[in-house]
């Protein structure tokens, strides 16, 4: 397989079970375009987890951090990241000890957004001052646009599914200029009043751990897609896993991680539970080598 996809010969690759990965991307194939669909995860699986040597902000950070945040309002929200992101990742701690913990944690720091009356025209300039950057290539720009564009070419849906902040995440990658008609968000909207001032958040409330079916009710998003039964999917933990849990009958699936911190201790729990592992890697190279293999002519 190595030879139609070089690019799962990287250093950063890890696959477990490398015949069943073999037989699941020739699967793909073969079932043709007419079938797949892609559905990821945005921050740190789309969108880089570090950039020079520093973390890159996700699509929260990117509010939490920007000016239109009181510095009153920016430490609360430190605060509550230092104390709830190392529960999110705590390779000890089950899920249903999680989930409770994650819904605190998103509540609490969108009541604290909704206090600093943030303004719906400035979301553009904040996005626009930021560092984030989606995920690159070979040559710095070209693995985020290759990843859209095959995708978007070929009228497979992308469906991008996300516990961040969909106002943010979408202005990202407007401005990347990839956001196409194929492209499909489920995330934490904000509700802005006729001022276009915020002033709650769309439910349901989109956290890490409950990325499946309970939150999905009434889009219907999948059922129209019923006869796209070959699956790509995108993530970078746990939750993410079950991301394709709404879809009605899945006959190919390629699981994709991103493991991006923490990589000694999670990598055992990651190749469980993905079928490749891409570890500190900050490029689509992997995803998009598989695409152009499943996308030839």
């Amino acid at each position: 397989l190595c030879l139609q996809v070089p690019e799962l010969e990287k250093a950063t690759v890890r696959i477990r079970q490398p015949e069943r990965v073999r037989e699941i991307i020739r699967s793909l194939r073969e079932q043709g375009v007419a079938k797949l669909q892609v559905i990821s995860d945005f921050d740190m699986t789309l969108s880089r987890f570090g950039c020079n040597g520093r973390r890159c902000p996700t699509s929260h950070n990117i509010l939490d951090t920007s000016r239109v945040i009181s510095e009153d309002g920016k430490k609360k929200l430190k605060d509550l990241l230092h104390y709830y992101y190392p529960i999110e990742i705590d390779p000890n701690r089950t899920l249903e000890e999680k989930r409770p913990l994650m819904v605190e944690w998103w509540t609490k720091a969108h009541e604290l957004l909704v206090q600093q009356k943030i303004h719906k025209d400035d979301i553009a300039q904040i996005v626009r001052e930021s560092e984030a950057m989606l995920r690159y290539g070979h040559r710095m720009w070209d693995g985020f646009k290759e990843f859209f564009d095959q995708l978007h070419k070929n009228n497979v849906p992308l469906f991008i599914f996300s516990a961040g902040v969909g106002d943010i995440l979408e202005e990202i990658i407007r401005q990347a200029n990839v956001f196409y008609s194929n492209v499909n968000v489920v995330s934490n909207y904000m509700d802005f009043n006729d001022d276009g001032v915020l002033t709650h958040f769309k439910g349901p409330l989109i956290h890490t751990y409950n990325k499946n079916n309970s939150v999905l009710q009434g889009t219907g998003y999948f059922q129209q897609l019923s006869t796209r039964t070959s699956i790509i999917l995108l993530g970078d933990s746990m939750g993410d896993l079950t991301m394709a849990d709404g879809v009605p009958s899945v006959e190919n699936i390629l699981k994709i991680g991103f493991l991006n911190d923490k990589v000694e201790e999670r990598r055992g729990k990651y190749l469980d539970s993905y079928d490749i592992v891409l570890e500190s890697d900050e490029t689509l190279d992997v995803v998009n080598g598989i695409l152009r293999y499943i996308l030839a002519e």
